[in-house]
């Protein structure tokens, strides 16, 4: 390919130089083209952010017969100097709850799992930081739930003696070690690595623990990532680019997309101008395709995006393969162990069914809400909410999604892909429809000029501000994985931005928040003149319909099969009979007008 003079500057340096460089801008051509130039005697490490990338980027070097250059992630280096020759056993499935408490001897209740969850989170926040102890560090800042904070405050000395009580059972080997700790301790070595130049990608998502390592190099470096791609705080990143004094390098013209996705994204980034003193970007867009072959739909929650697929399915009845990016069962599961199905059946007080061990400990929802609550367990809480939406016809539902579902050879045959806007970084797709619960101009508005009771604005703190910060990077991150065109809800759309060649606008309703909000119905019913509009409200319509919460008559099965043959969408039924979602499918079911 031909080189831009953007690109030519960077190859032409010959020292330190961080890149900035925006969505679709040919950032890993770029590297490439940096390593070609040099001799094949110069020792070269490329430094990957994860296993993805690194792959990708070997296939990439190899096309260009580059062999003289080292691929590898932060963790394979940390892996092959700590864990290579060692006693170390690495901790594959990941530590939940219940297994610290056993390890720390700590008893099994809901208390202690609350207190052996923050033991892992502060086990992480250590390791992902470039502190040299735990005492260094403050977790205490990385909790924003009020009661969250007045626990975690409450218990902090012990917190922290049973963190390093957890790290020193690691250190001496008598337990598994974690990824993140064999990075630590890589980091703490201070290790030389024998290279001449070290190029760093992603650099705007490094740990602080990546980031030293990288930073006490005696090579030449070269960091190169998108300072609004920043999207992974909760992993404890930082956004390298702007913390290192190098000379700054843009790439600011995308060959993913033309000028139209190139200006919506522009004006998201402007939101952050509410927040900061913004320096504005100028995107270029000089891509663009006239035909399109996959198409993907992008959420921000894996709750989003679960009820999204639901909704796709069943009111898309002839879509036959789907795709999720990533494990579909990680959509199902949270990070601590427990599935949909124990969410689900602690719902549904059937304890016996629960195969999760904390879980099990739980007497009631109420519990749950309270351990969500104390850890800020999103994931958990998420499921919680798919629960309440769908109840007991979730069974049915996830193995619809499953026998649809095409295998990873075959991700190309899918009819739609889905995707978490996490999961789909660094990923570019023909088509791409947005999930409505992403960040909206109106909702950051409303939280910034929040009151208190007595009428006096609320001022963010400085984390607060960084969260909202990394919503917008969401939102920008998902708006420019498309080439060829995005539906995007129109609560997403700013302000002054109008549909185009490549921008198709739509007005979803939001799942989770119909029951909410007042939703015109427009119900042509034989019981009334035919053609006439009956337009109603939710509201409006449990007062006309008293038997909605009475069992089902004839006379509701009768309207309920009108309205489905009529095209009615699940959520539109929904309101009508003042039900959820999951009670109309499962009529549906019962009455055998649904497989």
């Amino acid at each position: 390919m031909q080189l831009t003079p953007q690109q030519l500057s960077i190859i032409a340096t010959t020292g330190n130089i961080k890149i900035n460089a925006v969505a679709g801008s040919g950032k890993t051509s770029t590297i490439i083209a940096f390593a070609k130039s040099k001799p094949n005697s110069a020792k070269i490490l490329y430094l990957a952010f994860n296993k993805s990338v690194k792959i990708d980027a070997e296939q990439k070097f190899a096309a260009q017969q580059i062999q003289h250059v080292t691929i590898e992630t932060a963790h394979s280096l940390a892996f092959k100097h700590i864990i290579y020759g060692s006693n170390y056993k690495i901790n594959t499935i990941d530590y939940k709850p219940y297994d610290v408490a056993r390890i720390l001897d700590l008893a099994p209740n809901v208390e202690n799992y609350i207190l052996a969850n923050h033991v892992l989170k502060m086990v992480a926040f250590f390791c992902n930081s470039n502190a040299t102890k735990v005492q260094d560090i403050n977790y205490l800042e990385t909790i924003e739930d009020g009661k969250a904070k007045i626990f975690i405050k409450k218990l902090y000395t012990q917190l922290e003696l049973l963190t390093r009580q957890f790290l020193g059972k690691m250190n001496n080997a008598l337990i598994e070690i974690t990824h993140d700790f064999y990075l630590k301790k890589f980091q703490l070595a201070n290790p030389q690595l024998p290279f001449d130049y070290i190029l760093f990608d992603e650099g705007q998502d490094a740990s602080p623990a990546m980031l030293a390592v990288f930073m006490q190099q005696q090579a030449t470096k070269v960091i190169v990532g998108d300072v609004h791609q920043q999207i992974y705080s909760w992993r404890y990143a930082i956004n390298s680019l702007q913390q290192l004094n190098y000379p700054n390098h843009l790439l600011s013209t995308s060959f993913r997309f033309k000028q139209d996705i190139a200006n919506l994204a522009m004006q998201i980034l402007g939101w952050k101008d509410k927040l900061i003193a913004y320096q504005p970007i100028t995107i270029t867009g000089a891509g663009g395709i006239t035909t399109a072959t996959n198409k993907a739909i992008i959420g921000r929650t894996n709750l989003g995006l679960l009820l999204k697929a639901i909704e796709y399915i069943t009111d898309n009845r002839k879509v036959k393969s789907i795709y999720f990016e990533g494990n579909i069962s990680s959509y199902t599961y949270a990070a601590d162990g427990a599935s949909l199905y124990d969410v689900l059946n602690l719902y549904n007080e059937k304890k016996h069914l629960i195969r999760d061990e904390l879980l099990k400990t739980m007497g009631s929802i109420a519990e749950l809400e309270h351990y969500i609550t104390q850890t800020e367990d999103a994931q958990l809480g998420m499921m919680l909410e798919v629960v309440k939406e769908y109840e007991n016809e979730i069974p049915n539902l996830l193995k619809k999604l499953k026998d649809m579902h095409v295998p990873n050879a075959e991700k190309q045959k899918a009819e739609i892909i889905f995707s978490t806007v996490h999961r789909c970084k660094g990923m570019e797709y023909d088509e791409v429809e947005l999930v409505a619960d992403f960040i909206t101009a109106e909702k950051l508005d409303k939280i910034i000029n929040k009151k208190d009771e007595k009428g006096k604005q609320i001022k963010l703190d400085t984390k607060q501000i960084e969260k909202l910060l990394e919503e917008i990077n969401l939102l920008y991150v998902a708006v420019t994985r498309t080439k060829k065109l995005l539906r995007i809800p129109i609560s997403l759309l700013p302000e002054g931005i109008k549909p185009s060649e490549s921008i198709q606008v739509i007005t979803p309703i939001i799942p989770g928040a119909i029951k909410k909000e007042i939703i015109l119905l427009n119900y042509k019913s034989r019981n009334k003149n035919l053609g006439a509009t009956n337009t109603k409200s939710f509201t409006a319509v449990r007062d006309t319909k008293q038997d909605a919460y009475q069992p089902w008559t004839a006379a509701l099965d009768a309207e309920l099969k009108e309205m489905f043959d009529t095209g009615f969408t699940y959520e539109k039924m929904a309101i009508h009979f003042g039900r959820t979602k999951g009670a109309i499918i499962s009529r549906l079911r019962r009455l055998a007008i649904l497989e």
